[in-house]
């Protein structure tokens, strides 16, 4: 399951997300306000709701889009065993998910063009995480240590 939200700056990305997963047989729910409000969040709020899904495991990936990627990505990176990773090329989002098992996406809205995004989406989902190999023994033990600055900050 993938969960998105985005800010007022994300809605037409996340809708061209909603059609990309869509076609590919991938379930996404677009998580909403609990006011029943507006379909877009300010970006803490919808951080937040796609980073606890994520963290507490009904959800195994997030997406967010607000209108830099970056206050989603500083938002997201507060919640426990969330690894958001903001991203505006495809080689970025490969990587960030084979070497740093990324589990959120944040992207911006007003800084990439709707078929870059796509791509990004496309580069993200379509990566491995390196480290349940054994050539990729290095991924996950960086990956435990930045596990180990939640439990230590």
């Amino acid at each position: 399951m993938i969960v998105m939200a985005c800010d007022k700056a994300g809605v037409a990305y996340v809708e061209k997300c909603k059609a990309f997963f869509a076609e590919r047989h991938m379930e996404c729910e677009v998580l909403l306000p609990e006011d029943g409000g507006a379909f877009w969040y300010d970006y803490p709020d919808g951080a937040a709701a796609v980073a606890r899904r994520v963290a507490e495991g009904s959800a195994a990936f997030g997406v967010l889009i607000c209108g830099t990627g970056i206050g989603m990505s500083i938002s997201a990176n507060k919640v426990k065993g969330v690894r958001a990773a903001l991203c505006g090329d495809t080689f970025s989002a490969e990587m960030t998910r084979r070497h740093n098992d990324a589990n959120v996406l944040c992207m911006g809205a007003r800084v990439i063009g709707e078929e870059v995004m796509l791509r990004i989406v496309e580069a993200f989902f379509a990566a491995p995480y390196d480290g349940v190999t054994e050539e990729g023994a290095r991924h996950k033990n960086r990956v435990e240590k930045i596990l180990a600055l939640e439990e230590n900050f």
